[in-house]
């Protein structure tokens, strides 16, 4: 994937493994707010594909001390915003 990525690219990459690992779940019933495995209704093996599905999409490994950062979808958003722009060639 290219190196740069805007805020939009980066919605919809988290869109998509959303997505994969919870196929039926539509964008429209995300709440950026809320949280995500609550709201997607993702088990643990769901929400470890959907970061897996992150990680092959912008190459951002998220270590299991900063689920807390991400368990919302504006907190992912901010957090693969702040990874990607220290690091463009993930």
């Amino acid at each position: 994937m290219s190196s740069t990525y805007t805020q939009q690219n980066i919605q919809q990459i988290i869109i998509e493994a959303i997505q994969e690992a919870a196929p039926e779940i539509e964008q429209e019933d995300i709440n950026m707010d809320e949280d995500i495995r609550e709201e997607c209704d993702l088990d643990s093996m769901d929400f470890i594909n959907y970061l897996i599905a992150l990680k092959k999409s912008t190459g951002v490994s998220i270590a299991e001390g900063d689920y807390s950062q991400v368990n919302t979808f504006n907190k992912m958003l901010n957090y693969l915003s702040a990874q990607l722009s220290k690091n463009p060639q993930a």
